[in-house]
């Protein structure tokens, strides 16, 4: 029987019955329309790392600290001070 089922088994891996898919992020789902939409998801904005400094004055909330994020939104930094979307 466990052969019979191993058998089984690895006919359906073989000829591509079972698959198992690797999960992916979608660099489009990281873009954000405007910060409206981004602080839905990273309340704080997102910071390209950590040693940066906001120059925009006192937020509410600490910002995300992730590069790809930052870069796919970099437009949206409009003081420049590597904080997309500081709130």
């Amino acid at each position: 029987m466990k052969r019979f089922i191993l058998t089984l088994f690895s006919t359906l891996l073989i000829f591509g019955i079972i698959t198992v898919e690797p999960k992916t992020t979608d660099a489009a789902e990281k873009t954000f329309k405007n910060c409206t939409e981004l602080n839905k998801v990273y309340k704080g904005g997102v910071a390209i790392d950590a040693k940066v400094k906001n120059k925009g004055g006192k937020t509410k909330n600490k910002p995300t600290v992730s590069g790809e994020i930052y870069k796919l939104n970099e437009s949206k930094d409009r003081d420049k001070d590597g904080i997309a979307c500081e709130n």
